[in-house]
């Protein structure tokens, strides 16, 4: 049975999951993909690049919200409702790996519990994960109108018109958003250990 967790999450639930666990998460998430995590470490976790009055007052609310928080590589398809609100049609996960250079210092300096997206990270986010007590969450790739589904509420969105709608920071209340663990807060791998076991086979079959 899927484990379930509410956002925010503890760091004492995160460490007693493992790779291969399924879970199920309910609460409040961001979406946020490669302009966001850019802004993130340049504005604010590095300071090389000057913040504007308008991005301290994103950073604060990001500081609230991904405290014990998610973060979803996701470029949402979204539509604008009658009544002015958005709706997520389609919330399907980017890979992951492009944010590489820039989740651990996220995941450090936020307090983030979790990062969801697809394909897998690196050793540098699988050491922040480990240290910071996180886990990297594979979410269904190919199943983006069932995963947007599960978002039942968009709360609002920052940084829309600074970065497009698929790179923005948008906010959204979900529940039943399924996911396995993949990399865990023990140094585990699911994905290194599959590149791992498929260069030993290569290098098998080479040799014959």
């Amino acid at each position: 049975m899927p484990t379930k967790l509410t956002i925010p999450i503890s760091e004492a639930d995160i460490r007693a999951l493992r790779v291969g666990d399924s879970v199920l998460l309910d609460g409040v998430m961001v979406t946020g993909r490669d302009a966001a995590h850019k802004w993130m470490v340049e504005k604010f976790i590095k300071s090389v690049v000057p913040a504007t009055d308008a991005d301290q007052e994103v950073y604060q609310a990001l500081r609230s919200l991904l405290a014990g928080g998610a973060i979803y590589h996701c470029g949402p398809v979204v539509k604008k409702l009658p009544d002015g609100n958005w709706a997520f049609v389609a919330a399907g996960p980017t890979t992951s790996i492009r944010e590489e250079p820039y989740q651990a210092d996220v995941i450090s300096h936020f307090g983030l519990r979790a990062v969801i997206g697809k394909g897998g990270m690196a050793a540098k986010t699988l050491e922040g994960c480990q240290k910071y007590g996180a886990v990297y969450l594979h979410a269904i790739g190919g199943a983006a109108t069932l995963i947007g589904e599960r978002v039942k509420q968009v709360l609002t969105v920052y940084k829309k018109d600074e970065f497009g709608m698929p790179e923005a920071f948008w906010v959204i209340r979900v529940q039943d958003f399924p996911a396995v663990v993949t990399m865990d807060a023990h140094g585990k791998s699911l994905h290194a250990e599959i590149k791992a076991n498929s260069q030993a086979r290569l290098a098998e079959l080479n040799a014959r």
